[in-house]
């Protein structure tokens, strides 16, 4: 991007599996910005119609109806290769179409729909894309002007890949993505500056946060001093969360009515997405009762489904999951070397935090603690976020905090043997730079192929491969002479740098993780910008062609209420020139409803505007007329009585 970030107002955005939230720092706190229905949570979720582009409210409203061109839980594909078990697993619950974009393993994921009549595919980086342009556009209709920068916050254990993917679907939005920062940071920040009356008082304390979403699970371990905020440790499930919560009670559910009914529901995606409704529903409202319904008329030929869900059923169906919740807060003690007792706080984070057994095992895991249940878990991460946003912008100029992030994963290389050469260890401090020195393999080797890799096995083609890179111009000699630095730099959204040097000769090489298997080229990114831009004129001219029919339909209307009033029952010659005008415009109407031109509602309503304005000019004279030719006769019937 071209603009300085001070140029623009900088917006907090939370990119949620499930639902998104928009913050902006003004009048000295954060606003978390409501959308077009008067919501402070949109969901992220985009649709495709045979005229138009949905995206938010208005897509989940029709995804009934259209569930096979209604995309959901993008956020699990993003950075991801389509041969990735849990991409095969979500496959398989998903209504829509997912596919390989090529073939081989490293292939990414596309998602297949049919859009104004015609087969398109669509990177998951362009859905989420088009999740954030709806968020940018919220926040421009709040502030009344033109929103560039961005703080965009990811699952604390998303990997390289899926934060480089998650900064270019800001990119594609249209967004200078500032910086990326850990959800759950970005709820610390929150609670750390927010939540406190007067925090220079307060003695340093160790945070946890729990944040549960839609489909993520993070905890992160925060060190809060004053104004030094230092992540200790972090863990988590980048695919956990109330999604999978849902799923149990989809199977659950189809379950039962194969075995109530006789018949299986589970090719049919209106039903499955009706029920997947329900069972939502049904999760939520059963975080404040112990008991609720699921009554669907006809869900599949013709049949009902009307069954009972107790509290206790769903805990047992999601137990498992459940109990999952504890590993990664005893790893993440673990690393930070920590106690439980060393805990102060325990802030909950995410809508699928409120469920009572999690908040129930995080409690009786930490000893019966008291949970901080202040932050709203909904708008926590982009309320911190956007206060990041503020203080990257300058708009936040005398509140300045120090924020030591951490990494989530080590980092390294591969080595002859085929192990893992850890250069950056997990929970590293970020940004950082480390270094790492090697020898030639073999002798009067004259390059080496450098593969960069990053996890916890020991086996390096068992971790999550980034990219690789050649040096070359090495002078011949025995192996083991010839010295190789590599050196590690993450910058501070995490984004990965790798460099080889021969210290013989100064040759070096480098890699920015930016183009390995798993993320869109620049030519590929400059494309979907152009595409955005396109998909956003149409959006932009399908609503101004519905608001011109709209329009349309208000002035026929009022044009028969008009001649209604002034005929009182009896249709003359003037009324009679109005009505067959205003028929034949409700006739071209109906018959061109489907248009997508403004211009076409608009010219036929300056045709009907020119038969009927001066036609009810002359009503109304021709009524004036009447009206004083009864006040006269009135007048001189009273003279002569």
């Amino acid at each position: 991007m071209e603009e300085k970030e001070g140029e623009w107002p900088a917006i907090g955005i939370d990119l949620g599996t499930t639902y998104s939230c928009v913050g902006i720092w003004q009048n000295n706190r954060v606003e978390i910005i409501t959308n077009d229905q008067g919501n402070r949570t949109t969901p992220s979720c985009v649709a495709f119609t045979p005229t138009e582009r949905l995206i938010g409210e208005a897509a989940k409203n029709q995804a009934i109806s259209n569930p096979i061109n209604t995309i959901y839980d993008v956020k699990r594909l993003i950075g991801r290769r389509f041969s990735d078990k849990t991409v095969q697993s979500d496959i398989k619950l998903w209504p829509f179409e997912v596919d390989s974009c090529t073939s081989g393993k490293d292939s990414k994921p596309v998602i297949v729909v049919t859009y104004k009549g015609k087969k398109k595919q669509f990177t998951p980086e362009e859905i989420s894309s088009m999740v954030l342009m709806k968020m940018k556009e919220t926040a421009e209709a709040y502030v009344g002007s033109e929103v560039k920068n961005a703080v965009i916050t990811v699952p604390a254990y998303f990997n390289d890949s899926q934060r480089q993917a998650t900064k270019d679907a800001g990119i594609i939005a249209g967004l200078n993505v500032m910086r990326i920062i850990n959800e759950p940071t970005a709820a610390a920040i929150a609670y750390g500056l927010e939540m406190k009356a007067d925090h220079s008082t307060v003695a340093a304390r160790n945070v946890l946060v729990f944040d549960l979403g839609g489909g993520t699970f993070d905890v992160s371990l925060v060190n809060m001093d004053k104004d030094l905020f230092e992540v200790k440790a972090i863990s988590g499930n980048t695919h956990l969360g109330g999604g999978d919560f849902d799923n149990r009670l989809v199977n659950h559910f189809v379950a039962e009515f194969k075995k109530n009914n006789g018949k299986d529901i589970s090719g049919n995606a209106k039903a499955l997405g009706r029920l997947r409704a329900a069972c939502e529903r049904a999760k939520r409202i059963l975080s404040s009762t112990t008991e609720t319904t699921i009554e669907i008329d006809c869900l599949h030929d013709g049949t009902d489904l009307f069954s009972t869900l107790s509290r206790a059923r769903f805990e047992k169906l999601n137990m498992d999951l459940f109990r999952d919740c504890t590993r990664p807060i005893e790893k993440c003690l673990k690393d930070a070397k920590m106690e439980k007792s060393d805990i102060h706080d325990i802030v909950l984070v995410g809508g699928s935090s409120r469920i009572p057994k999690i908040q129930q095992l995080l409690q009786d895991f930490f000893n019966g603690k008291e949970l901080c249940k202040c932050l709203n878990p909904d708008e926590a991460v982009a309320y911190g976020a956007a206060i990041q946003a503020a203080i990257l912008s300058g708009v936040r100029q005398n509140h300045h905090f120090l924020l030591i992030d951490v990494t989530p994963l080590s980092l390294g290389i591969e080595l002859a043997s085929g192990d893992f050469y850890v250069v950056i260890p997990r929970n590293t401090p970020i940004p950082t730079k480390m270094q790492r020195d090697r020898t030639t393999d073999y002798d009067n080797q004259t390059s080496m192929l450098t593969y960069v890799y990053e996890g916890e096995r020991l086996v390096a083609k068992k971790n999550n491969y980034l990219g690789k890179f050649a040096l070359s111009g090495i002078p011949p000699a025995p192996a083991g002479i010839a010295w190789i630095t590599d050196c590690f730099s993450i910058d501070a959204d995490g984004i990965l740098t790798v460099t080889s040097e021969d210290k013989s000769s100064g040759n070096k090489n480098q890699i920015t993780i930016t183009n390995h298997c798993g993320r869109l080229s620049k030519g590929e990114i400059d494309r979907m910008v152009k595409e955005a831009k396109k998909y956003r004129a149409e959006d932009e001219e399908h609503t101004k062609a519905k608001q011109a029919k709209f329009i349309l339909e208000n002035y026929i209307n009022d044009m028969w209420d008009t001649v209604e009033c002034h005929s009182g029952g009896k249709i003359g010659v003037l009324e009679k020139k109005m009505e067959d005008a205003i028929e034949q415009a409700n006739q071209w109407l109906d018959w061109n409803s489907h248009l997508n031109e403004a211009s076409r509602f608009e010219q036929k309503l300056k045709e009907l505007e020119s038969i009927c304005n001066p036609l009810i000019a002359e009503i109304n004279q021709r009524d004036a007329a009447l009206t004083d030719a009864e006040t006269i006769c009135t007048f001189i019937n009273v003279l002569d009585l």
